[in-house]
């Protein structure tokens, strides 16, 4: 009886000995393939998360790319600025240190031109006025002809070549400085292209 039992028992444990391993062996393939799936979806998420990063890294590369041309455009427009300057503070120097003869002859001319009346009042600067003013004048007057009846004024102003003609409270400013300021408005453009074509 007691080896029937045994049986018995023995059968019980087989048959649950086998029904667990059943178990653990479904447990296993099922935690081998919630793994793989996690895995999978790890490896997916990786992958998005690095062509996300991948992405923004060339959105930010693009970025800066775009930001160094900008600044470079920046810097090179300032040298070209500077470089503007530069060839217009010469012209403005070539004028100022014309030989007299050249110097009274433009400066007459100029007077002459700029005169409304003939009887208007020339100012000088404190330095051009007694160096040029009286042969300026002279010389003016005798391009308006009959017409020409300007004076030396005994004002002077602070500007650094041309003159200043005065009639009343109406003037009119043709000092250097402003002359080269007006002129460099019409011919920028063009003084732009001679300096910077090559570069």
């Amino acid at each position: 009886m007691m080896n029937g039992i045994e049986k018995i028992t023995a059968r019980i444990r087989a048959d649950a000995q086998q029904e667990t391993d059943a178990l653990l062996a479904q447990t296993n393939a099922q935690v081998q393939e919630l793994a793989a799936q996690y895995e999978a979806k790890a490896g997916q998420a990786a992958k998005e998360i690095l062509d996300k990063g991948q992405q923004a890294a060339a959105v930010r590369e693009e970025r800066l790319v775009s930001a160094a041309r900008l600044e470079a455009r920046k810097a090179m427009l300032a040298q070209q600025q500077a470089l503007m300057d530069q060839a217009f503070q010469q012209a403005l120097d070539q004028l100022l240190n014309l030989p007299e003869k050249e110097y009274v002859a433009l400066v007459a001319s100029l007077i002459a031109e700029a005169s409304q009346t003939g009887k208007e009042t020339v100012i000088f600067s404190q330095k051009d006025r007694p160096r040029y003013g009286k042969a300026a004048v002279t010389r003016a007057n005798e391009l308006l002809g009959d017409k020409g009846r300007l004076t030396l004024s005994t004002q002077t102003r602070p500007i650094q070549g041309g003159f200043v003609l005065s009639d009343g409270d109406v003037e009119v400013n043709c000092t250097f400085e402003t002359l080269v300021r007006l002129q460099r408005r019409t011919v920028e453009q063009e003084v732009a292209r001679v300096l910077f074509q090559s570069r």
